[in-house]
C-alpha cells in the first residue's frame, strides 16, 4: 500500500505542474513517463487477476470483473476487456509478463500477444509467445502482430481437423449466416456467423442479459448465452408461464418444499426466486384438492407505467450499473409479497436481473435514496467483512 500510495501522490504532482517549454525536453519526459506507466500497468494487471479469480466483486454487488472495471476504475468497455484479458492470459505468458513488468516491452505489445493466445492450449501459447516476442524484437508493429497472431490460430484450426474461419470472416465480416439442424432428441444445432452490425446488435441486447446471475451462478458463459438467447425468443416473463405449486407459508419464509404440476419438487428458496419475478395467483383448495377460488394480485407493471420508467431511467438504478433500462426489470422498491406493497409508479424502478435478484437477496447491503427528479438509486454497500484501506493524510492532503 506504501508503494501505490508513493506511485498516486507522484502522479498528482506530475498532473498538477504545468508540461515545461522546451519540446526537446518533453519528448523524454513522455517516453519515460510511457515506460513508466506500462510497468504500472503490469502492477495492474496482478491485481485484477487476484480480484478476478476470487470473485470478489460479486460480494461487492457486481455481476462481473468487467462491470467493476467500468463502473470503479473508468475504463471504456474495449480498455476493460482488453485489462481481463491481461489479467487472465500474464501467468501463461512467462516472457511476456517479465519484459513487461521490467519495462522492456510496451502495454500494447502484451495486450496484442494476450488478446491473441486467448483460445490456445498451453503448449501452442508458449510456441505463439515466443513467435510473437520475436516478431516485436525484429521492429514489427503491434497490428501487424495482431495479424500474425490471427493467422496462427487459422493454422492451428487446420492442424486440429477444427472448423476453419468461415470466408465470410476473411472477407471482412461481410455476410451473416446462421444455420440451424434438429436434432434426434428434439434439440436443435446452432452455427453461424455475425458481421460487425449484427454482432453489435447481439451484444448489445445479449450481453447483459449473459452475465452471472450471482455469486451461485456457476454456468459458463455459453450457457448464459444459451439463457438470454432463449429468454429474448420467448419475450422474457410476459410470454412464460410455470405452474408451481406451494404452500403460503413456503412463500413467507417456511421450509417446505413447493412442486410443479408433474410432481417435480423444488427447495423452498428456489420457489421464493421463482415467486420474485413472476405473477401470483393465490388458488384455494378444498378437501381433496379441488380448486374452489382462483384470485389475482397485480404484479407486474402496466405498459405505460413502464414506458415512464423507462423515460426516468436510462440505466439499472444501481449507481454505477450501465445495463440500459429497455433491458432491465420492473423492480419494486420496497418489495413485493404477495401483493402486500402497491404496483405504484412511485414505488417502482427499473432494475437489471443480476441486481434485482442481488437485492432480494442482500437487503442490508442496499441503500435507497430518492432524487429530486423522483428516481430512486440504489447504492451497494461494502460487504461487512470488507476491510477498507485509506489513503494516508498525507496524500489526502496532496
Amino acid at each position: 500500500m506504501e508503494l501505490v500510495n508513493a506511485a498516486s501522490a507522484i502522479a498528482a504532482e506530475l498532473a498538477r505542474r504545468n508540461p515545461p517549454g522546451s519540446a526537446v525536453a518533453c519528448i523524454q519526459f513522455a517516453e519515460s513517463l510511457a515506460a513508466a506507466g506500462d510497468m504500472q500497468e503490469a502492477a495492474l494487471a496482478g491485481f485484477v487477476g487476484v480480484v478476478d479469480a476470487g470473485r470478489e466483486v460479486q460480494r461487492w454487488g457486481f455481476p462481473s470483473t468487467r462491470a467493476w472495471l467500468r463502473s470503479r476504475l473508468g475504463m471504456r468497455e474495449a480498455r476493460a476487456k482488453e485489462r481481463l484479458t491481461l489479467a487472465r492470459q500474464r501467468h501463461r505468458l512467462t516472457d511476456v509478463s517479465r519484459r513487461w513488468a521490467t519495462g522492456e516491452l510496451s502495454v500494447g505489445y502484451a495486450a496484442t500477444i494476450a488478446d491473441a493466445v486467448t483460445r490456445l492450449d498451453d503448449a501452442d501459447c508458449r510456441v505463439a509467445e515466443n513467435i510473437l516476442l520475436g516478431m516485436v524484437d525484429q521492429g514489427c508493429s503491434a497490428g501487424k502482430v495482431a495479424s500474425f497472431g490471427r493467422r496462427i490460430r487459422d493454422v492451428i484450426s487446420e492442424r486440429d481437423g477444427s472448423e476453419p474461419v468461415p470466408e465470410d470472416a476473411r472477407r471482412g465480416y461481410e455476410h451473416s449466416w446462421i444455420d440451424s439442424t434438429r436434432s434426434l432428441d428434439g434439440g436443435r444445432y446452432i452455427k453461424g456467423w455475425l458481421n460487425a452490425e449484427d454482432a453489435a446488435i447481439w451484444d448489445g441486447t445479449l450481453g447483459p442479459l449473459a452475465k452471472p446471475a450471482g455469486t451461485d451462478d456457476r454456468r459458463v458463459l455459453s450457457e448464459r448465452m444459451a439463457a438470454a438467447v432463449t429468454s429474448v425468443l420467448s419475450g422474457g416473463h410476459k410470454a412464460t408461464k410455470v405452474t408451481v405449486i406451494c404452500d403460503l407459508d413456503t412463500l413467507t419464509g417456511g421450509t417446505a418444499p413447493a412442486r410443479l404440476t408433474d410432481g417435480t419438487p423444488i427447495p423452498a428458496e428456489q420457489a421464493r426466486r421463482i415467486a420474485m419475478a413472476a405473477g401470483v395467483s393465490p388458488l384455494l383448495l378444498g378437501k381433496g384438492y379441488l380448486p374452489l377460488y382462483l384470485g389475482h394480485r397485480v404484479r407486474f407493471a402496466t405498459g405505460a407505467q413502464r414506458q415512464v420508467l423507462e423515460s426516468l431511467y436510462s440505466t439499472c438504478a444501481v449507481r454505477g450499473c450501465e445495463v440500459p433500462g429497455t433491458l432491465c426489470e420492473v423492480d419494486h422498491v420496497h418489495g413485493w409479497a404477495l401483493g402486500r406493497s402497491p404496483t405504484d409508479i412511485d414505488q417502482l424502478a427499473l432494475c437489471c436481473g443480476f441486481h434485482n435478484r442481488w437485492k432480494h437477496a442482500n437487503p442490508t447491503r442496499i441503500r435507497i435514496v430518492r432524487g429530486p427528479d423522483g428516481r430512486h438509486i440504489y447504492r451497494v454497500a461494502a460487504p461487512p467483512d470488507a476491510v477498507i484501506v485509506r489513503p494516508p493524510p498525507w496524500l489526502q492532503a496532496a
